[in-house]
Order: structure tokens, then sequence, then C-alpha cells
């Protein structure tokens, strides 16, 4: 079957994402992807638990005393309510509704940028008060598993953005769908990633 036939919402394959061999080595490719971040990520949470809270004797800048848990908790909102409306587009791609896909991508990608810029105000924010990357090992640790998972949040919105536009007159097909579902993955695992930052770094560390 050529990849890119024009199908009719009756004969879209239940699974379009996996209809293919190349689909499904796309899937393959993508957990042993996932299975490398999620060690980069388990490192930088160790290494944070390390050093958290470590720096200079008497340091101004604790956990306790620096971080704001309803901002936080915003931007977790945005992240999660991102994560749903991914959902509701791939949903609107197994029923071949190709404009439908598009405009919940688009609301997923809005909701992502909203994300980041709160993440940089806070940074910002807190650079001003004087907490940066080489104020102690605490901002070191920090700076690095939060910009991290930022950086991924950036590259998941570059991906959604590009197939968005890619594809924007070329319509669903066999060969596109595991991509838009590959990516749609992509984002629950940063949100999940964010789940656990969320946690450990702000919640446990306002809350001890």
């Amino acid at each position: 079957m050529d990849l890119k036939t024009k199908f009719t919402p009756q004969s879209w394959p239940e699974h379009p994402e996996q209809s293919t061999v190349e689909g499904k080595n796309k899937f393959l490719g993508f957990w042993i992807y996932i299975a490398s971040d999620a060690i980069l990520f388990a490192t930088l949470f160790a290494t944070f638990l390390a050093l958290k809270d470590k720096g200079p004797s008497g340091m101004e800048f604790t956990s306790q005393n620096l971080f704001e848990l309803p901002l936080a908790f915003i931007m977790t909102m945005l992240l999660l309510t991102s994560s749903l409306t991914s959902v509701y587009a791939m949903y609107h791609m197994k029923n071949y509704n190709f404009k439908a896909m598009q405009a919940w991508l688009a609301i997923t990608v809005l909701l992502g940028l909203a994300f980041l810029g709160f993440e940089i105000y806070e940074f910002n924010h807190y650079v001003h008060l004087g907490f940066t990357f080489t104020q102690s090992a605490f901002g070191s640790a920090f700076y690095t598993l939060v910009g991290t998972h930022g950086l991924h949040v950036v590259i998941g919105l570059g991906w959604f953005i590009l197939l968005m536009i890619r594809n924007s007159k070329r319509g669903l097909n066999l060969y596109n769908a595991p991509k838009y579902f590959i990516a749609s993955l992509y984002w629950h695992f940063i949100d999940v990633v964010w789940v656990f930052i969320f946690t450990v770094v702000y919640l446990m560390g306002v809350m001890k």
C-alpha cells in the first residue's frame, strides 16, 4: 500500500500509527530513545536530591524560602492540560479528521508556549534575586534539571509546529500519522517528567 494513499474515514485504519512496517520501526526507535532519556532524567533527579540546599555556610537561598508553589502549580496545570489536548488531537487523527487534529495540536502548542513563558519568568526572577547557576551547588542542580526539561519542551513544541506546517496541505496519510502519534507520546513523556519535577523539586522542597 502506498504510504501517501488518500483515505476516507471509513477506510482509515483503526491504528494508523502502526499500520506499516515503517510506523512500527518508528515506535521501536522511539521507545529506545525514551529509555535513554529516562536514564538522563533519573541521573539529574539523583543529582538534585544530593545537592538540594547545599552551598556555602549560611547561604541565603533554600528551597523553602525561594520556590513559589502557586506559580509551579499554574505551570503544572498548563502542561497537564496540554497533554489532554494532545490526546484529543490523536483521537481526531485516528478518526481521520485532519482539521480537528491540527486545531487541537495548535491549542497544545499555545499551552506549551504559556508554560515556557512562566518558566522564563521564574528563571529571570530567581536570577534577579541572586539565585544563579553558579551561586551554589543547589543552584547548579536546579537549573540543570529544570532547564533540561525546558529544553525538551522547546523540542516538543518545535516538533509539533514543524509537523503542522509541513503537512498543512498534505492531510493525513500512513506516512505522517506515526510522526504525529510519536510526537504526542514524546509530549506525554515531558508531562510525566514535569509531574516528578513539581513533586520532588517544588512540593517536597517547600513542604519539607
